[in-house]
């Protein structure tokens, strides 16, 4: 027997804990108040386990177990992004339905908090000897630019070695660049498109987006054979303020834009083949002509790829046009060897072609981790300890706490093969997947105690 099959012994319990922090709705935002909330139930619950825990100005805090100068940690989130409509389920608790566990934060990354908290408590209750100290790092704002960790690591030390539930299996030793970039005006120039709204955050593709248009009966009767003839999903009403467009698309990760259907780029592309870009405003003109459908950056003159992480990415996440101003947020994901500042000079020019600007939100250097750092060795017996077979060790557009630890650390689970709808509608995890996550949480958690 493995040492981290002891976690079932606390599967009730986790289930329990699970739910009530689903019920916090701890939405991420730039004020944390939310997510702080979650943030404080589950070091409560830590000091209720007996465990040493610090809350660093309700941004970020842990538990720790065990003693020595040396370090170790499981770093995970409490925030979550917006629930979006059109669930089946409740998204603000847990709701166990065919096998799988239902709630927005599930699997990212309430879930895997949860585990790694009782993962922690079972070293406590089985009184492991150690040779350092074990905390579990939680954060509250994760889901808008980490922060939280920024924060925290200005009052604690970073970890010796660490790893953050906050994937998928196996090791993720390298994560690509994160660019967030804002492209605005301080005027809205359209002359037909009154105002456009869609997306509920930049790291996701926009699933509804809609737009109110001035424009003359034969114009509505064209759109709407347009709208028949393309893809996607467009409803069509008659308002005080104009005819309003509605756009469904196809939810997914932002570092993952290929894989959605964008409601915001399908609507402008739409409304631009029916009345023209320039009546429709030097934004929706920038993202048609320099984006368009496409999610590669070709278009954008940022297209570019390596070996070690793959494709550079870009996806269109929210957008807000309203009587005097125009926004629209863009998320670049983009390759270790990529130099992001040339990547910043070909938006800003290219933004400056259309009379827009740009403001960078965040820009987080990529993550590389050799595949020989102990930690990876650490995490690779851990994993054939529980599922008697080697770990894989990829690369990802995803921005996970790894890249704050300074090449210390790496993402290892929870995810295991199968579409969780993470950021999406639905959002759910495989029962019997969660808990041998938990299983090896606790064996590599056990290991980099003890060994």
């Amino acid at each position: 027997m493995s040492f981290g099959e002891k976690i079932l012994d606390y599967k009730d319990d986790i289930l329990r804990d699970l739910d009530e922090i689903l019920k916090i709705r701890s939405v991420a935002s730039k004020s944390q108040d939310d997510a702080s909330e979650a943030l404080k139930f589950i070091l409560r619950r830590a000091e209720e386990m007996g465990l040493a825990t610090e809350n660093v100005e309700n941004a970020a805090g842990h538990a720790e177990y065990g003693e020595g100068e040396e370090l170790a940690a499981v770093l995970s989130h409490v925030d979550v992004v917006p629930a979006g409509d059109g669930w089946s389920v409740e998204p603000f608790a847990l709701t166990r339905k065919n096998g799988r566990l239902y709630g927005r934060g599930v699997a990212d990354d309430k879930g895997p908090a949860i585990v790694a908290l009782y993962c922690l408590k079972a070293l406590k209750d089985s009184g492991v000897p150690f040779k350092r100290r074990m905390r579990v790092i939680f954060g509250a704002s994760e889901e808008v630019g980490m922060t939280d960790m920024e924060k925290y690591f200005a009052k604690q030390p970073l970890p010796d070695m660490a790893f953050t539930p906050d994937l998928e299996y196996g090791i993720c030793n390298v994560e690509k660049g994160i660019l967030q970039i804002e492209v605005y005006s301080t005027e809205n120039d359209a002359k037909t498109l009154t105002a456009m709204c869609g997306g509920n955050a930049i790291n996701a593709v926009a699933s509804k987006a809609y737009a109110l248009i001035d424009c003359s009966e034969s114009e509505d009767h064209q759109l709407r054979r347009f709208a028949d003839a393309k893809p996607g999903d467009y409803e069509f009403d008659y308002t005080i303020d104009g005819m309003k467009i509605v756009s469904r698309g196809k939810p997914a990760h932002g570092s993952t834009p290929e894989l959605g259907f964008n409601a915001i780029t399908n609507l402008i592309r739409l409304l631009a083949a029916n009345f023209g870009e320039t009546v429709l405003g030097s934004l929706c003109a920038f993202l048609d002509d320099a984006i368009g459908l496409e999610t590669d950056g070709l278009s954008l003159g940022i297209k570019c790829s390596d070996e070690q992480s793959g494709d550079l990415t870009v996806n269109v996440g929210t957008i807000d046009i309203g009587e005097t101003y125009m926004k629209a947020t863009l998320d670049i994901r983009y390759p270790v060897t990529a130099d992001s500042d040339d990547i910043i000079y070909n938006i800003r020019q290219r933004a400056a072609y259309d009379g827009l600007k740009i403001k960078i939100k965040t820009n987080e250097p990529p993550l590389y981790v050799p595949e020989t750092a102990p930690i990876i060795a650490v995490l690779k017996e851990a994993y054939r300890n529980i599922m008697g077979e080697d770990a894989n060790v990829f690369s990802t557009g995803g921005g996970t706490y790894a890249r704050t630890l300074h090449n210390r650390g790496v993402a290892f689970g929870a995810i295991m093969g199968e579409e969780c709808n993470i950021h999406a509608v639905d959002e759910s995890i495989d029962e019997e997947k969660f808990f041998l996550h938990a299983q090896i949480c606790l064996e590599a958690m056990y290991k980099l105690l003890t060994e």
